[in-house]
Order: structure tokens, then sequence, then C-alpha cells
């Protein structure tokens, strides 16, 4: 599992990095927000840690950003606001869980392996079989499908990316969110290998694959499944 923390205290980041080392995830640390939004817009992660106050950028301004990209990350905030309406403001604003500092070690890996406990539920939860869409079906567990009831042949990596599309409909997903999902690499292809990928699903899957219906691109973002 791989974690960015974003901690602008060098003390308590080399801390939290240690101790979550010591307990086999993988740590990217990052001292300000701008290298956050460089970090997880470039690599893969699993989860973040967050604090609130940070320079260049704020942790909120993080959040928002997460909100619109990597709406599925989840993040957990670390900080010095400590009142109720911080930790609110906090967690309408995307985050999954929010301890307040000071806060003991063990706490903070208790909560992480719960959140990723969490996910790994939620993701499980969202495993397909059979899926209509328009004229389409597919089958996951037999690896096919079919248009207007005449076979198409779709690549594993396209059967992988349409289902990934299909488990996060109405979601916008980003194009490492894909990458990270289909590929798990922790140095990805390019994501114009993801817009390849889209415009090939789209002409086996899209009435007119120049206006699509379902597989549809979110400008500077990634793509978004409509079912409908």
């Amino acid at each position: 599992m791989r974690i960015l923390l974003v901690e602008d205290e060098k003390a308590l980041r080399k801390v939290i990095q240690l101790n979550l080392e010591l307990e086999n995830y993988e740590v990217i640390a990052v001292e300000d927000g701008e290298m956050a939004i460089q970090k997880f817009e470039s690599e893969h992660f699993d989860l973040i840690i967050l604090d609130l106050m940070l320079p260049k950028l704020s942790g909120l301004e993080i959040l928002k950003t997460l909100s619109v990209k990597h709406a599925n990350l989840p993040v957990i905030i670390i900080s010095a606001k400590d009142t109720s309406s911080d930790r609110i403001k906090g967690l309408k604003s995307g985050a999954d869980d929010y301890l307040s500092k000071p806060f003991e070690i063990e706490e903070l890996l208790i909560r992480i392996q719960n959140l990723l406990k969490r996910q790994g539920e939620k993701n499980n939860q969202q495993e397909l079989e059979i899926v209509r869409f328009g004229n389409c079906m597919i089958n996951f567990k037999t690896f096919e499908a079919t248009k207007n009831e005449t076979k198409i042949e779709l690549s594993q990596k396209e059967l992988h990316i349409i289902k990934y599309l299909i488990q996060h409909k109405n979601e916008v997903v980003s194009r490492h969110d894909i990458l990270k999902s289909v590929w798990g690499y922790d140095v990805f292809p390019s994501t114009r290998t993801i817009d390849n990928f889209i415009a090939s699903l789209r002409k086996h899957l899209e009435e007119d694959p120049k206006q699509p219906k379902h597989i549809k691109s979110i400008h500077g973002v990634g793509y978004k499944f409509l079912d409908h």
C-alpha cells in the first residue's frame, strides 16, 4: 500500500513516515501543498494523510482538487485545529477521517487499517457479472460482449477499463485512477494510452463514437460512464 504523507512539521513527518514504513507501507512524504498535488497527479496512492495548515496550498484546497480528480482516494486529516467546527469542515470537504494533534501513532495506524479495510470492502461490493446499457451487453464473468445482439471482441485491457468505469458510473474518474486500477504500476505508461483505449471502446460500444452517450470525456479531468 502506498501512502502520501503531507505534513510541513519535519519532526512529526519523520516520526509518522518511520512508523508507517515499519508497518510495511510505502510512504512518500512531502512538506507543502503544491508538492502534494504534483505527487498525486503523477503517481498512484492508496491513501493520503493530510495536514490542513500547509505552505503554498492549504489542506482544504488540496481536498477540493481531490474531490474533482481523485474522489475515491481515502484521506485522513491530521491537524492542530481540533474544534468540532474544524472537524465538520474537513469531513464535509471530502476527508474520510479526522485526527486532532497531538495524537498517538498507534491510533493513526488503526485508523489507516480501518479505512483501507472499508475501501477494500467497498471495492469488493462493486464486483460485476452482467451489465447492460444501450444496445450493449457485457458479461464480465465470461469476458463476452455483444452490441445489437452481435458478438464483439474486447481485449482484456478494454474489459478491465470499461468495468472500472461502470463500477464508478456517474462519477468522474481520472486517467491515473484508471491506470492504477488496470495496470497497477508505480510508474505508469503514458496517460495517452488511456485515451487510445477509450477511443477503441467507443468504436465498439457507442452507436456514434464521435458523440458518445455512455463514455463521456470530462475536459482536463478524465472520463465518466453513464448507463442511460
